[in-house]
């Protein structure tokens, strides 16, 4: 299998502060500066133009290179965020704009927007964002719908992203919080997973087998026995093969997930 070549899980959470002065150094700040501006003071009939303009722009005037003071985001990423926390606004007001921008924009910007989304501390309001991206066939939306801002999904659509993300080459670095989440009900799905490629004499992603192998041991330790009966996990035949799928299905079909309730 490819795996996809995807930067590791966004580092320390960050605020907009922070990110700006990252941005700082750069020959763009000057532009990012005016741009600024001209958001923070736009009304509400010129705003939606005014930012959209100035977040469709942001990578050629900031750039795309990663941001040392800021790590796991770039130049346009950082930039973009930035520019969406200039509206003032908040809430569900500014959910609304955030939301705008991600419908608007193209892959790149639509991934700034996904990251951005614990920065600009809109909870559980982003969700409807991070469900659309878990369901798209692009792994860097699905990565970055799986940083920080994951923690507001719910754990059956996590589990099945998370399990997306093995089946289409996404590495697990990507999922923030991974080995605090990953529960029995994962490893079991990935056992199922294990079986059906080991059946069809294709290899596991090894950094599936690698979280299998620590879910199995976690088990293991918190029930004091041996539960495998001395044998790994990822060799069981006693688990129907659709396991790997739990109630949700394939997690390739991850468009016919419930929607989670955004409360």
């Amino acid at each position: 299998m490819t795996r996809t070549t995807l930067p590791p899980a966004a580092g320390p959470h960050l605020s907009l502060a922070e990110l700006r002065a990252a941005l700082a150094p750069l020959p763009g700040a000057g532009w990012l500066a005016e741009a600024i501006r001209d958001v923070a003071t736009a009304d509400r009939a010129t705003r939606a133009p005014a930012l959209g303009h100035r977040l469709a722009t942001a990578a050629r005037r900031c750039g795309r290179s990663p941001l040392p003071t800021a790590p796991g985001w770039t130049a346009d990423e950082a930039a973009r965020a930035v520019l969406l926390g200039a509206t003032g606004l908040e809430g569900a007001e500014l959910a609304e704009v955030v939301a705008e921008a991600y419908r608007a924009g193209d892959a790149a910007e639509k991934r700034a927007v996904l990251k951005a989304l614990p920065v600009l501390g809109i909870g559980r309001l982003g969700v409807p964002l991070l469900l659309d991206a878990v369901r798209t066939n692009d792994p860097r939306l699905l990565a970055a719908a799986l940083g920080p801002a994951a923690d507001h999904l719910d754990d059956a659509i996590w589990r099945q992203s998370v399990l997306k993300c093995v089946f289409t080459g996404v590495p697990l670095t990507v999922v923030h919080r991974l080995d605090l989440r990953a529960d029995a009900t994962l490893a079991a799905m990935l056992t199922g997973f294990a079986e059906e490629r080991r059946s069809a004499g294709r290899p596991v992603p090894a950094d599936a087998a690698v979280l299998l192998e620590r879910l199995t041991r976690r088990r293991d330790l918190t029930h004091g026995r041996d539960l495998t009966h001395g044998r790994d996990l990822t060799h069981r035949r006693d688990h129907p093969a659709d396991t790997a799928h739990g109630p949700g299905g394939d997690p390739r079909d991850l468009p016919h997930l419930p929607q989670q309730e955004n409360r």
